[in-house]
């Protein structure tokens, strides 16, 4: 009996997939540093796999810095709400840092994770470099 319930255990894991522990990035630019977590959802894994990489970022309503990614990520279930250091997907393939708190019109944003650090250091006009990687 035990064996039968171990087995069926350890096929009901394997059906499942694995989870993907919550991935850790850091987001550098001229500016300073910052961690964030991605979300464990589609989404935040398919960035996870983009890493290392470099966006071109413009402010956006002195609420954002938003920049293209080099590929679309999956659109999963979105929210209109944000928070500061929320980590944001627009379309497909607009990546966005917020560093204010608001909230964006239909259809939403896809969550892809939050800033750890502080996330002010991007609260300021004009474009910037960032460069996005696993954190070790």
């Amino acid at each position: 009996m035990r064996k039968t319930i171990l087995a069926l255990a350890v096929v009901t894991m394997g059906l499942t997939g694995p989870a993907m522990a919550q991935e850790n990035i850091r987001i550098s630019s001229e500016w300073g540093e910052v961690t964030a977590t991605l979300t464990d959802n589609e989404a935040g894994r398919s960035l996870a796999r983009m890493l290392p990489l470099t966006i071109e970022m413009s402010d956006h309503l002195r609420q954002e810095k938003t920049g293209n990614l080099p590929s679309t990520l999956p659109e999963i279930i979105r929210q209109r709400d944000f928070s500061v250091g929320t980590l944001g997907l627009w379309s497909g393939r607009d990546f966005v840092i917020y560093y204010r708190n608001g909230r964006v019109p239909s259809p939403g944003i896809v969550i892809l994770g939050q800033v750890t650090g502080d996330v002010s250091i991007f609260d300021r006009p004009g474009s910037v470099t960032v460069t996005l990687e696993i954190a070790n």
